[in-house]
């Protein structure tokens, strides 16, 4: 409607400003009696050379439309009022013909390139991992939504010194029997001891170093290690994907592009690109530290593989765009990075895009594997499914399908809690604010598409047409919120921002549920289908918000 609106206003300026530019500045009345959309006039002032309420006045009596019921001028501002029926007879026939396939655009063509996840191997899945796996699915669903191939790629930490430090502490304190039945608490353990004694043994560092550069050499003992260790941590971490519903196109981690980083030393060499600066070699960039490639002793270093990646992830797949999910605190690394790709001359560097976010607190500190202090992901889903379940028992414990409604409400819990938050936001770690049904969470979500359902069910809901002939007047802010959906899904993509998502379906969750306060719908009489068709509208793009966060949504709760 605000694209439509943004046209009419721009011809009644006779297009001395563009649609585009016009629909930029909309704004969203603080009060329903000011109207749906408002237009602010004061940056036309100058422009025009007229006061802003005279050009607010001359707009408001040019502005008609089938969509528009009034227009009024009020000072600097033209506030618009839609015709409630015949707009949300065009938006409820439209969602119920396309159903979750509204906001849906067909296929680009195009791919989309995804980095997220990426633990570290050998070390648990904890709560701190959390973050970057389920806004990187969320993203990868919505470039989806909008047409691209998704490709998710799981850049596993499974290469560098942590390594050596690991080979040391199984030879030194490894129990086989006990690594093969547990691999990452066992593994954890002894990696915590490690860095424990090596406080008090300096030397236990020189003999990590040494274990380490043994693995580069492909010794046949730290290789077998290192591969055990691997293999144990993948099968734990699929464990804990299938949970989350999270899948993987690749799993190339760092060892990938271990053969892969000396044409890119000899590239950027070539290219004149390397200067020496304390034995070390770099590449200076303006307004930022040089980005170190390789260290004195000729070892390459982190920026020198993700080099080598991001060439190979564009030779391998053209995408349109790569995002990169990881940590606020690595947003330097990747300036660094993007500026030395496009020093290189890799024209496709303005096409990467660093993704950060806030970090994961347990009482207002980060999480540490090093000090063993972390929680685990497998513990916390563990815990917020068994609340569901309690919660399943004590209200609905006739439900059907109760083990798998518990696992979709206390994962879905997890992931809407992390999801729900600005990206950068730090987010403090509460399993109690997680799983309540109440605020801001996805059981709340959940139960209020459930309860559509059992409305649905108890009107006998008939899906005879899809036209809509009448419209309460609570359900227009219902309305406004299910034709904003498409412009939602844009904006998430394009801000790389799932939260837009979540607060999205909490709104509607909200008005609907202010609706059904105050209206009865089960009426017996020509009005109660007319009704239910919006009810079960919202059902659809709560249904479809949640899938794009990667929560499922039971019909039952």
């Amino acid at each position: 409607m605000k694209t439509k609106l943004a046209f009419v206003i721009s011809k009644a300026l006779n297009e001395s400003l563009s649609a585009q530019e016009i629909e930029l500045m909309l704004e969203k009345p603080k009060y329903a009696h000011l109207g749906d959309v408002s237009f602010p006039c004061f940056t036309l002032a100058k422009k025009l050379k007229k006061s802003p309420q005279l050009i607010a006045n001359e707009i408001a009596a040019k502005i008609q439309g089938d969509f528009i019921k009034e227009v009024r001028a009020e000072q600097a501002y033209v506030n618009v009022f839609f015709h409630q029926l015949q707009v949300g007879k065009n938006v409820i026939e439209k969602v119920l013909l396309e159903k979750q396939q509204f906001g849906t655009k067909g296929k680009n063509g195009q791919k989309v390139v995804l980095d997220f996840s990426s633990p570290n191997i050998a070390k648990p899945f904890s709560m701190g991992h959390l973050r970057s796996t389920v806004i990187g699915n969320a993203l990868a669903n919505i470039s989806e939504k909008l047409g691209y191939e998704a490709i998710r790629i799981n850049h596993l930490g499974d290469w560098g010194t942590q390594f050596g430090k690991l080979i040391v502490a199984y030879q030194l304190w490894g129990n086989q029997q006990a690594i093969e039945q547990n691999p990452i608490e066992e593994l954890l353990k002894i990696y915590v001891k490690f860095h424990e004694e090596a406080e008090k043994d300096a030397s236990l560092n020189d003999k990590a170093r040494e274990a380490f550069k043994a693995l580069e050499d492909d010794n046949e003992e730290a290789h077998s290690l290192w591969k055990w260790f691997r293999d144990a941590s993948l099968k734990e971490f699929e464990d804990i994907y299938q949970m989350l519903g999270v899948s993987f196109d690749s799993y190339h981690g760092e060892a990938f592009y271990n053969d892969k980083m000396g044409p890119v030393v000899e590239e950027l060499t070539n290219k004149g690109l390397l200067e020496e600066s304390d034995g070390a070699m770099v590449v200076p960039l303006k307004e930022m530290p040089p980005c170190l490639i390789m260290k004195k002793d000729g070892a390459t270093l982190y920026a020198t593989r993700d080099l080598a990646a991001a060439i190979y992830r564009y030779k391998s797949y053209e995408p349109a765009k790569i995002f990169y999910v990881v940590g606020h605190e690595q947003s330097l690394h990747f300036k660094q990075l993007f500026a030395v790709l496009k020093k290189m001359g890799y024209q496709w560097s303005e096409n990467l895009m660093h993704v950060p976010f806030g970090m994961m607190l347990k009482d207002g500190k980060k999480m540490s594997t090093r000090k063993g202090k972390v929680v685990l992901l497998a513990d916390v889903l563990a815990e917020t499914i068994q609340a569901a379940r309690e919660n399943i028992e004590e209200k609905n414990p006739h439900l059907k399908n109760k083990e798998t409604v518990a696992n979709e409400v206390g994962i879905g819990a997890v992931i809407f809690n992390d999801l729900k938050n600005e990206r950068m936001n730090d987010i403090e770690f509460s399993i109690e604010k997680m799983v309540t049904f109440e605020g801001e969470t996805g059981p709340y979500v959940q139960y209020t598409n459930a309860r559509i359902h059992t409305l649905l069910s108890k009107g006998e809901f008939s899906f005879t047409d899809t036209h809509l002939t009448y419209l309460d007047g609570e359900a227009w802010e219902v309305i406004k919120l299910i034709e904003s959906f498409p412009h939602v899904i844009e904006t998430a993509f394009v801000q790389a921002n799932p939260s837009t998502i979540a607060k999205f379906s909490l709104q509607l969750a909200r008005s609907f549920n202010k609706y059904y306060a105050n209206t009865k719908f089960l009426t017996n009489d020509e009005l109660q289908n007319e009704r239910l068709k919006v009810a079960y509208a919202v059902s659809l793009l709560l249904q479809e918000s949640l899938r794009l966060l990667g929560i499922k949504a039971p019909n039952e709760m």
